[in-house]
C-alpha cells in the first residue's frame, strides 16, 4: 500500500519524452496488427556497419569481455584521434577522449564535472528535450531561448547578453546539425558563438552527434575554434549503433580527471563489446556513406513532397534526418495532432511540444531516417488523411 510519507524526489519531476511515448504507443498498434510507418524517433533503419559486427563477433569468440579504464579502451581513443585529423584537420590528444555509454552519459557526465547545483545553462528552444531534463534532474537550471528564422534557429551572442540580464550564465549547449530541426549553424555563426563563450568564461558543449549526417552547409566542429569546448558524440547515429549505447567525449584538459573520477563511480566503464565494435565502425566510411545516400533520397523526397501535401512550413533541413514542420493550418495543438495522425493515418511523428513547451504546439517532427519505400508510404497515407 502507496504512503504519503514515501514519495518521489523533487529531481525526478520531470517532463516525459514523448517522441517515446510515442513509439510506445505505436507498438501497442502494430501487437494489435495495425501497419504504423515510424517517423517518430531518430533511430537508423541500417544495422551497425560489417566492419563493427565482425569485430564483435571475433571478441565473442574470444569469450572474456570486462570491465576497462573508465576513459575506454586506448585502440577506441586512439581511432577517434585519428578521425579528428582526418575529419576536421585537428588535432586531438587520445588522453583528452572518453568514452561513455552513449552520448546520454556524455551529457550527465559534462553537466557534473562542469557546473553547480543552480548553474545556469542555456540551451536553444526548439530543442532535444532531454537536455532540460537532465539539467533539471541534476539541480542545475536551464535557460531555454526561443530562435527564430531572424538567426536561421541559431543561437548568438546578442540572445546571451539577454540571457545573462536574469543572472550569470555558466554554460551554452549547442546542437549542429540540430535536434528537431536539422538545421545547421553556419561556420561564422558557430566560431563568434564560441569566441564569445571564451571571452565570458561561459563552458561551450558541442552536441556533435549529428556529424556525419549533412547535406548543405560546412559541417564545423567547435574543436577548430576553441580547446575549452566540451564535445559530445555517439555512433548511434550516423555509425548505425543505437542498441550498442556508446559515444564519446572530447574533454579541455582540465576536465579529464575530474569526469573521470565521476564516470569510475556512476558507470564504471562503458560495455568492452560496444567498444571493440566502435573501433571498427570508424573504418567502414563506404558503407555508411551510401547509408547517407539514402537519408539523402528520403530528404529530398520529403522536402518536395510535404508542401504539396499542405506542410509548406518547413525549416531548413541541412543535416540529421528530421524535418520540423509547422503544422498551424491544420491545428494548434500538435499534440492532438500526433495521436490522430498515428491512429488514423497510421504514420508515427513527434509532436513539437516535447521541443519547444511554448511555440511547439504548432509543429511536428518527421524523423526521414528509415526506409525510402515507408516514406513513400507516409506521404501517401498523410495525403489521404489530409
Amino acid at each position: 500500500m502507496a504512503s504519503d510519507r514515501f514519495q518521489p524526489s523533487k529531481r525526478s519531476d520531470v517532463a516525459p519524452f514523448i517522441a517515446m511515448d510515442v513509439l510506445s504507443e505505436a507498438a501497442s498498434l502494430e501487437a494489435a496488427g495495425r501497419s504504423i510507418i515510424h517517423m517518430e524517433v531518430g533511430q537508423p533503419s541500417a544495422p551497425a556497419p560489417k566492419t563493427a559486427l565482425a569485430a564483435a563477433d571475433a571478441a565473442l569468440k574470444h569469450g572474456k569481455l570486462g570491465y576497462t579504464e573508465a576513459l575506454g579502451i586506448k585502440p577506441l581513443r586512439e581511432a577517434l584521434s585519428s578521425h579528428y585529423r582526418k575529419a576536421y584537420g585537428v588535432d586531438v590528444p587520445s588522453g583528452r577522449i572518453m568514452a561513455t555509454t552513449g552520448s546520454s552519459a556524455g551529457f550527465n557526465l559534462a553537466f557534473l564535472a562542469a557546473f553547480d547545483p543552480g548553474d545556469r545553462i542555456v540551451l536553444t528552444a526548439p530543442g532535444y528535450p532531454a537536455y532540460r531534463n537532465i539539467i533539471k534532474a541534476l539541480g542545475l537550471i536551464p535557460v531555454e531561448v526561443e530562435v527564430g528564422a531572424e538567426t536561421r534557429w541559431s543561437l548568438t551572442p546578442d540572445h546571451l547578453d539577454d540571457a545573462q540580464k536574469d543572472g550569470p550564465v555558466r554554460g551554452v549547449l549547442v546542437a549542429s546539425p540540430a535536434n528537431p530541426t536539422g538545421t545547421m549553424m553556419t561556420a561564422e555563426a558557430l566560431s563568434d558563438l564560441i569566441a564569445y563563450c571564451d571571452q565570458a568564461g561561459i563552458w561551450f558543449i558541442s552536441d556533435e552527434i549529428y556529424h556525419g549526417l549533412d547535406y548543405a552547409g560546412e559541417q564545423k566542429t567547435a574543436l577548430e575554434t576553441s580547446q575549452n569546448a566540451i564535445i559530445i558524440n555517439s555512433f548511434s547515429k550516423y555509425y548505425c549503433m543505437t542498441g550498442w549505447r556508446i559515444g564519446w567525449m572530447v574533454l579541455p584538459e582540465q576536465l579529464v580527471r575530474p569526469t573521470e573520477r565521476i564516470a569510475q563511480s556512476l558507470y564504471i566503464s562503458p560495455p568492452e563489446l560496444s567498444q571493440i565494435a566502435a573501433a571498427s565502425a570508424l573504418d567502414a566510411v563506404q558503407e555508411l556513406e551510401a547509408v547517407k545516400a539514402g537519408y539523402a533520397a528520403n530528404r529530398e523526397l520529403l522536402v518536395k513532397r510535404l508542401p504539396e501535401i499542405g506542410f509548406d512550413k518547413l525549416l531548413p533541413v541541412d543535416g540529421a534526418f528530421y524535418i520540423y514542420a509547422d503544422i498551424s493550418r491544420f491545428s494548434d495543438d500538435s499534440l492532438d495532432f500526433a495521436k490522430r495522425m498515428l491512429h488514423e493515418a497510421g504514420v508515427a511523428a513527434t509532436p513539437g511540444v516535447d521541443f519547444d513547451p511554448v511555440h511547439g504546439k504548432e509543429f511536428m517532427r518527421f524523423s526521414f531516417a528509415g526506409a525510402h519505400d515507408d516514406m513513400k508510404t507516409a506521404l501517401q497515407r498523410l495525403k489521404d488523411w489530409i
